[in-house]
Formats: C-alpha cells, structure tokens, sequence
C-alpha cells in the first residue's frame, strides 16, 4: 500500500514536481528514428513531463529538438514546414536551425532579431532506434548512456513507440510483474508454440507455471528480479529482469529493451526495442512478424487506438465503451480476456486502474516483490532529488536481462 501522499510524490511529473525534475536530469528516449524519418517529412510533436516539443531531421540530416512553440508568436512548429537547413514556421515564415540559431525572419525589416535570439534548442543522441534528448539543466547534464544494443546496425534493431493513457507508473508496474502473464495473456502464452520467432520461443514456458517463486536483489541503478519456474527436471528457469531507473526495463528474453516514459502526470510514451545480433528483425517480414506478435503492428496499434498518430482519435477503444472487449469469444472460449494482442491487453487493463491510480487500498502480497522494488526506487529518487542515472554509463553496456536454467542450489544473484 502506499498513501495519498506518497503516491502522488511518485506519480506527478508536471509543473516542477519532484519526480519530473529528477527525471529532466536523465537522457530521455524521446521518440523512434522511425517516426523522425516518416514519408511526409513531416516534424513530430513531442511530449515530455508535461512539456511540448518539436522533433525533426532537416535536408542535411541533422536532428533538431526544440520547444514546440514558435519564439515569435508561439504557433505549434510540429505544423513548420522542414527544408534543407531547418524548420520554418508557417505563420510568418521565421526559419530555425536544428540547433536553433533563426536563420530568417522575412517579416521585418531592419531588425537584427536574427543575431539577439535564438529558438530554445535541446542536444540529442541517435542510438539504438532511437532519438535521445536532453531537456533539463545543461549544467547538470549526464554523459550519455550506452547499452549493449548501441553497437548493432539500423538493421537489427527493430524500435516502435505506442502511447498509453495513463501514468507512468502504471506500466511500468506491468513489466516488473510476471505473474499476470498467463492469465491476461494467455492467449498469447498459447500461440508461441505456433511462432518460429526467438521471442515466442522464450516466453512460451511462462504460462505453465503460474505462481513462480520471485526475489528482487535492489542495486545502485534500481534493481534485478527474478521469476524462478520449476523446469521438470530439479531446477528452475530463472527470468531476470532489470530495472535502471527511471525508464528503463531490460527483459528477461535478454533481446528487448523498454522505455516507459511520461508525456505528462496521465499519459505514457512506451518505446519496445528488440534487437538480434544474426537476422535482421528490422528489415521485412521479419519486422513484421516480431510487431503483429506483441500486438504492435500499425493496424493493431490504429485500430486500438495507441500509435501516435491515432491516440487522440475520438470514440478509440476506452474505458466508455469497455475497450469494444469481445465477451462472445470469451464466452465461447476463444479467448480468455476479449481483447486483441499482447499490448491492447496491457493497454486496456492499466487504463481500466484510472489515470493515476489509487494505491492506498491495493493490497501487495508476495506475487508483487517487483512492484514494491519499484515503488522503493522511484520514491528514492523523487525525495532526495539525486539524478537517476546513478551507474556509471560505461556500466550500462554490461546490464541485461537474461533466461537461465540453474539447479535447486545455484544462487541466481551469481549469474
């Protein structure tokens, strides 16, 4: 249980809120090389804690991240127009580089605008899939992590973002939370005995047994847990997972990494990359296969209203119409929770809590060591104010979540 207080010290990101001030300090994954570099060269609107911005790629490649507002008269640049050396608003034609000098200003005359201002411009990193930003203080800036992934070409990483819309905590709640699984998914346990993807192949075990034994080892970046299975043998299959506060979630597949990030106090951007080091899972059908698996393909993700482009879509599966569940087919056994994919199931059930959920009457037993560890971390963090990325970034390229077989008297902190 946590209290009112607390929970709302956890939660809230926005308008200088603890937590968001701390998380302003960390590099955030912000949004997909994928959506910066769509057909219609088109700029993305981006938010984060509460605060909008612009992301685009310019005619010369480079990445620009500024804030979404115009510096002249605050018209939305997510609506510029983007050319070879910048981003020009289409309300009085001011242009901006990526990294914000304004370059033109062909309203006025006479005036040395040009050389006094500036668009507020924040530094960025490519890695990964994905377009890293830096919006807190300069001075206080971290060197910029680095996972093991980082090294691997475009090609064999595969990264998407969904949007979700409730708070943070909510989802990340869900990845550290092995229990649900064969229940809310089901389904899905079910069907990776028909799927030749690495991915299906690694989690199909989980929907045998239903209540594994589970530890948490807290660490200085956040902490490891463990989903300890019988394996039919004398021993277990250990799943480990690792959280590095405050976004990131490495798997227990040991191929995925995730990011869980606060566009505001009510609604979440979840960026899922999965990388393979021989095939190339970003590069067709593989691509594909590996997104209408997890329930991430741009249908699904449209027709449920989650992918960017369709998250404010009026009359979107929601808690008003019961997320258009098909209680046909649960009746009829054809699914146990009526619900479309691994991520609708996810999506569906973190929204049905609230936008931030009351934790003062939940009851935590020991089927949820996970979700204690991270109310543990992020309430850490949230009151003394330290920046979270507190490992060393040399350190992250070393940091996995990983599935072993160990034997009944092997310790699982050893490996």
């Amino acid at each position: 249980m946590v209290s009112a207080k607390h929970n709302e010290l956890m939660c809230r990101v926005e308008n200088g809120a603890p937590q968001g001030v701390a998380m302003s300090r960390s590099w955030i994954p912000a949004v997909t090389v994928h959506e910066i570099d769509n057909p219609q060269r088109a700029p993305v609107r981006v938010e984060l804690l509460g605060r909008s911005f612009v992301a685009f790629r310019d005619g010369r490649g480079e990445i620009g991240f500024l804030d979404e507002h115009c510096p002249h008269r605050g018209a939305s640049l997510a609506l510029g127009r983007l050319d070879d050396c910048g981003i020009t608003c289409i309300y009085h034609g001011w242009k901006m580089a990526a990294d914000g000098e304004i370059l033109d200003t062909p309203n006025i005359l006479g005036d040395d605008v040009k050389k006094r201002m500036r668009a507020r411009a924040y530094p960025t990193r490519v890695a990964g899939g994905v377009v890293w930003a830096y919006i807190g203080d300069a001075d206080e800036a971290p060197e910029f992590p680095r996972f093991s992934w980082f090294d691997l070409d475009d090609d064999h990483v595969l990264a998407n973002r969904h949007i979700v819309d409730c708070n943070f905590v909510q989802v990340q709640e869900s990845l550290v939370d092995t229990t649900h699984l064969g229940f809310l998914h089901s389904n899905g346990m079910r069907a990776t005995g028909e799927s030749d993807l690495d991915y299906a192949k690694k989690v199909g075990a989980m929907g045998i047994d239903l209540a594994p034994r589970l530890e948490v080892e807290d660490t200085e970046y956040g902490f490891r847990y463990v989903a300890l299975r019988k394996d039919g043998k004398g021993g277990f299959d250990a799943r480990v997972t690792t959280y590095v506060a405050p976004f990131t979630i490495l798997n227990a597949n040991g191929d995925i990494g995730l990011f869980v990030v606060p566009m505001s106090d009510t609604r979440t951007s979840f960026i899922h990359v999965f990388w393979d080091r021989t095939r190339k899972i970003n590069v067709e059908p593989l691509r594909s296969q590996q997104l209408r698996f997890v329930g991430l393909d741009t249908k699904e993700q449209d027709d449920f209203g989650i992918s960017p482009s369709a998250a404010d879509r009026p009359n979107k599966p929601s808690p008003a119409n019961n997320f258009l569940q098909d209680r046909v087919a649960m009746r009829d056994g054809r699914s146990f929770s009526g619900l479309p994919g691994l991520i609708p199931e996810d999506c569906a059930v973190l929204v049905s809590s609230g936008a931030i959920r009351d934790r003062s009457r939940e009851i935590i037993t020991g089927a949820d060591v996970g979700i204690a560890a991270l109310y543990r971390s992020l309430l850490k963090r949230a009151r003394s104010g330290l920046e979270p990325e507190t490992a060393r970034p040399a350190d992250y390229l070393h940091l996995t979540g990983y599935t072993r077989t160990i034997s009944a008297t092997e310790q699982w902190r050893n490996n």
